[in-house]
């Protein structure tokens, strides 16, 4: 006879809706789903939402019309990741993602803002991005206060070919290279 170690339960997208749908997860307990795993967000501070919201202002009038701006909302990946970005520039689509939520395929551009969890962004969330080809990510780091600018995904190796980091001066995404966003006011 031979043992076997218990796998862990890996949950999927459909299980995660599910258990807010039966109020075992509830809004206030700010957890993501990241590869089968329910993770715990980091609570928001007062720079990290101020940050978010300065982003999504400076987006959404400079996009408006050409992309819609969402901000803590969720994201498929595949059947077992929905991750919550702090920002998304999504492509425009006529239902305004009523009838579903975004995928890969409508990101432009995702940004991460890290006053804590820099490091967990550029690791385990760039990795997870790039597999699933997100195009361009950013995130915003304030211990080093620098934005790190992620472009050209690997799927198959998991990671982006180019990483820049911009301390100052003014960031614009690929897809809007006339729209932009000062450095120093983030920091």
């Amino acid at each position: 006879m031979s043992s076997q170690m218990p796998a862990p339960w890996r949950f999927s997208v459909a299980d995660f809706h599910r258990l807010g749908e039966v109020g075992i997860i509830k809004p206030r307990d700010r957890v993501e789903l990241i590869e089968g795993e329910l993770l715990s967000m980091a609570p928001m501070g007062s720079w990290h939402a101020a940050t978010i919201a300065l982003l999504h202002e400076a987006l959404l009038l400079g996009l408006a019309g050409r992309a819609i701006v969402s901000s803590q909302k969720p994201l498929v990946l595949d059947d077992y990741s929905e991750p919550e970005p702090d920002l998304l520039v999504l492509r425009p689509r006529a239902d305004r993602y009523r009838d579903a939520l975004p995928g890969p395929g409508d990101v432009l551009l995702l940004i991460e803002v890290g006053d804590t969890t820099a490091h967990y962004d550029r690791s385990l969330k760039a990795a997870l991005y790039a597999r699933h080809g997100i195009l361009e990510l950013w995130v915003v780091d304030r211990q080093s206060q620098v934005v790190w600018v992620h472009r050209q995904p690997q799927a198959t190796a998991s990671r982006y070919d180019e990483v820049r980091r911009v301390e100052h001066g003014r960031l614009a995404p690929m897809a809007f290279p006339a729209v932009g966003v000062e450095i120093a006011g983030l920091f």
